[in-house]
């Protein structure tokens, strides 16, 4: 039986449409939750950096500690080490890893940090596992992952009811769970976590300029992307159908009375002394 890890395949690819999300993520924006944990000597692991926008914030939150990024694609960590050297950054390095077994020894990190990377890996019980061998006692481990069903948006429009629906299928077909934020506390006590903080946050999107940003990048996403791909490679929709899927977001984008919310569940967990 293949491993998990072998299993699961990422469903939106590096499309710019989808780097367009993924470098307006700042500490700030998508882990609010666990910067009051942070000290300025403490060494964070990032998993799942992407283009490092987070993981740079990350860095400067720790001028006297250090960062290390990784991520299962080798091709996008260029583009986090460009982002850290135009920030200045001195204390930061990247690697290449798979969250379900990493080449770290055990109690490393003071903080081992994912945002939105369970929702994609095939066995997310055993990534926290390996998440929490890797943190020093006393340590913590920060994960943020959205929840799509849990998504909502006025007005009403069947196009991106069936757009949703859609990438349901999609998401689970690759091997991972996009209604992740649900779950996170769940999957967090089955790999022995005793101390957790559950909580949520949301974006919202709402002024033109956000709805404009917001339904571009997803009507893109929809047809230009990995994701794309497939949806149609798998059989789960023709091209006509991700065509009408990407313009009912932008007929979204488009109303003066848009709105859209998306939930995010978030655990802090600190490692047993």
């Amino acid at each position: 039986m293949p491993n998990a890890q072998e299993t699961a395949v990422y469903t939106h690819g590096h499309h710019e449409s989808v780097l367009r999300s993924h470098t307006w993520r700042t500490a700030a924006n998508s882990a609010g939750y666990l910067l009051g944990s942070l000290k300025p000597h403490m060494k964070v692991l990032d998993i799942g950096c992407g283009p490092g926008t987070i993981t740079a914030d990350l860095a400067a939150l720790v001028p006297d500690g250090h960062v290390t990024g990784v991520d299962h694609a080798p091709g996008i960590l260029e583009q986090a080490r460009a982002t850290a050297d135009e920030r200045g950054l001195t204390n930061i390095d990247f690697a290449v890893a798979d969250v379900h077994a990493l080449e770290y020894p055990d109690d490393t990190f003071c903080v081992v940090h994912a945002h939105q990377v369970l929702q994609h890996v095939g066995d997310p019980v055993q990534s926290l596992r390996e998440m929490l061998r890797v943190t020093k006692p006393g340590g913590y481990v920060a994960v943020r992952d959205a929840d799509y069903a849990a998504m909502t948006w006025y007005p009403a429009s069947p196009g991106m009811d069936d757009w949703l629906d859609l990438y349901h299928r999609v998401a689970r077909a690759n091997g991972g769970e996009p209604d992740a934020g649900r779950r996170l506390k769940s999957w967090a006590l089955a790999a022995g976590f005793t101390d957790i903080t559950a909580t949520s946050a949301t974006w919202t999107f709402s002024t033109p300029e956000e709805r404009a940003w917001w339904s571009g990048l997803w009507a893109d996403r929809t047809l230009a992307s990995a994701y794309a791909e497939r949806a149609t490679r798998g059989g789960h929709a023709t091209v006509e159908q991700l065509r009408a899927a990407s313009a009912a977001w932008r007929e979204w984008g488009q109303r003066a009375d848009g709105w859209f919310g998306v939930l995010h569940g978030e655990i802090l967990c600190r490692k047993e002394v």
